[in-house]
């Protein structure tokens, strides 16, 4: 496998100790879960998703395994901008915050909380499971064109986190780039459900959830190859990312860093073992492998 020079890299604005980022609502609702995956070797954290007022999110159940990945739905639980709090053990460390809302005034309210307090924001615009929220306003390329440009007027780093759930995913994309995003993130999860045949009802509390892990990486990765020949702003790689293999197809597909996430469920310091795996001393220049399929 292709080794990779070690250094640091700037995406989207956002500078980070290497390619590996933690993606949002995994171990991010804490500062000391967030720091305790910097430590094991991620280049940056996205906080969980944090909106205009408190929320408990979906009945459970709210999670469940699946041949080749998990079927979540939460719902959003957030502490709104209590979570400001948790923000004091990771101070100085590179950490994006991850917002929601349902209009643009309010994604720029959210937002404006964390104005110098952190070195990024992510627009969630793309969660299945939430009525009002995420992939329900992320689907239409005029909405994700205004909450960006609400968002971006603040002054900071944004990047936009997409839906897989739209006919063209290209078309969000541009629209995150008219409104002035620095980068985008792609993908969210896949709307999806089970049924339990003993209980004949679905499995999860709120019957629709989103699905991550391997069984999407193929899905991500298609996307994040559309992105990068249809845009000109950095695309970060985020779906089913398992490996150091993984990680250099997410950026020869187009990936200028890579966010993992359902992975981090079975092993917290998977972090580690993927930057292990993926740098060398003697390794190749990451410039020349980005987006090299497309050659």
């Amino acid at each position: 496998m292709i080794r990779l020079k070690d250094g640091g890299v700037t995406a989207g604005g956002v500078r980070m100790d290497n390619h590996l980022i933690l993606a949002a609502g995994v171990l991010g609702t804490t500062g000391a879960s967030l720091a305790r995956i910097l430590s094991t070797g991620a280049g940056a954290v996205v906080t969980k998703s944090i909106g205009p007022y408190p929320h408990e999110g979906h009945p459970g159940p709210c999670f469940a395994e699946v041949n080749g990945g998990l079927l979540n739905a939460m719902g959003l639980p957030n502490p709104s901008k209590e979570f400001l709090t948790e923000l004091a053990p990771v101070k100085e460390k590179t950490v994006i915050v991850s917002v929601f809302g349902g209009n643009p005034s309010e994604f720029r309210e959210v937002a404006s909380w964390f104005r110098g307090r952190v070195s990024g924001i992510e627009l969630n615009l793309s969660c299945p499971h939430a009525k009002g929220y995420g992939a329900a306003i992320g689907s239409d390329p005029g909405m994700v064109e205004a909450c960006t440009k609400a968002v971006k007027s603040l002054g900071m780093p944004v990047w936009v986190k997409l839906t897989p759930n739209v006919t063209d995913i290209t078309e969000c994309g541009l629209a995150a780039e008219r409104g002035g995003a620095d980068g985008i993130v792609a993908i969210n999860t896949v709307k999806a459900m089970r049924i339990s045949t003993d209980l004949r009802r679905p499995v999860l509390g709120n019957r629709y959830g989103g699905l991550s892990g391997p069984a999407i990486f193929p899905i991500a990765v298609r996307c994040v190859y559309e992105l990068y020949e249809a845009c000109s702003i950095p695309v970060i790689g985020c779906g089913g990312v398992s490996s150091a293999r993984d990680v250099v197809e997410m950026m020869m597909a187009g990936a200028s860093a890579v966010q993992i996430g359902s992975a981090v469920v079975h092993d917290r310091d998977i972090f580690g073992s993927i930057r292990d795996s993926l740098y060398a001393a003697d390794g190749v220049s990451p410039v020349e492998i980005l987006g090299c399929a497309h050659d």
